[in-house]
């Protein structure tokens, strides 16, 4: 039998469609193995695409939390107790208001804080009550991906909370920035601020993974880990003013890492490059170190 059909004037032929059951097995195979490729390709963006949806569940508590966190904050605490603070900061040798010390430490906890909600129930609900890692897993989505995509979407969350955040500190305390030097490096700040989240949470999310049941872990992390990270990493005073027995939990803190390096960016915090640059290997170890191991742990839980 001829491979063309006849043209509709009844001239020319046209090449006859190729039928299903004239493929082989193999060519099947091929075909399926390729399309079933595709979506792979974009994995992590899919999953990435799904937690950020799922937020629309509690959106309105996103868009009050990122703008009534720094309202609260800044008005409350930072003005508040500024207003019974008369001598400035003293920090490496420069003299500067309260408020200014305190506002980049308050940018860098916003994102912690949204790490410490995103990386925790979430991963769980994920694995144990709703499962729907195993539903994403049973699809052309490796483990990963998953990993990848669970991060990218509360990157996400902590990207809108911290530009936020950056830009009611531009608008209502504009003199933070009294030079055009010091502005022009300020909008480092909610890069610094993701980057510090990112490397508490992504270790989180990791320890989340390993969590068979909720016994108050996660409680027991707020409570523990996060509190006291706020209070003692430098956040309403310099770490230098503690006693040694408790600047340790500065120097192991993304928070201070983070906060240290918002200061530089903002007000030119005298700052040796050295430590500049601990400062962002530190964060940069976490975030790494922490995804390496997370994805390592959704592989072994998802292979159950």
């Amino acid at each position: 039998m001829s491979d063309e059909l006849p043209g509709a004037a009844g001239g020319e032929r046209m090449p006859r469609p190729v039928a299903v059951a004239d493929l082989t097995l193999d060519e099947l195979r091929a075909e399926a193995m390729e399309w079933g490729r595709k979506p792979r390709g974009l994995g992590s963006f899919y999953v990435t695409e799904h937690m950020v949806r799922a937020m629309r569940a509690y959106g309105w508590t996103i868009i009050v939390g990122a703008l009534g966190q720094p309202v609260l904050y800044l008005l409350g605490l930072a003005v508040g107790l500024a207003a019974l603070i008369d001598a400035p900061i003293d920090v490496g040798g420069e003299q500067v208001p309260y408020l200014v010390f305190v506002a980049p430490a308050l940018l860098m906890t916003s994102a912690v804080a949204v790490a410490s909600e995103e990386f925790t129930y979430p991963v769980m609900a994920g694995f144990k009550w709703r499962r729907y890692f195993y539903g994403f897993n049973a699809s052309p989505l490796s483990s990963g991906q998953i990993a990848n995509g669970v991060v990218a979407g509360a990157g996400a969350r902590m990207a809108v909370t911290v530009v936020l955040y950056f830009v009611f500190v531009v608008l209502f305390f504009a003199w933070l920035q009294p030079d055009a030097t010091r502005l022009g490096t300020a909008w480092l700040a909610p890069i610094i601020a993701l980057l510090g989240g990112l490397a508490f949470g992504i270790p989180l999310m990791a320890y989340a993974a390993s969590i068979e049941d909720d016994k108050g872990q996660f409680a027991m992390v707020q409570r523990f880990i996060f509190m006291p990270m706020f209070l003692f990493s430098g956040t309403f005073y310099p770490l230098a003013t503690l006693p040694l027995w408790l600047q340790w939990i500065g120097w192991v803190s993304p928070l201070w890492h983070a906060t240290e390096l918002g200061r530089v960016v903002t007000y030119g915090q005298p700052t040796p490059p050295i430590m500049i640059v601990v400062h962002v290997m530190y964060l940069l170890v976490l975030s790494i170190g922490g995804l390496v191991v997370a994805r390592r742990l959704f592989e072994r839980r998802l292979a159950k």
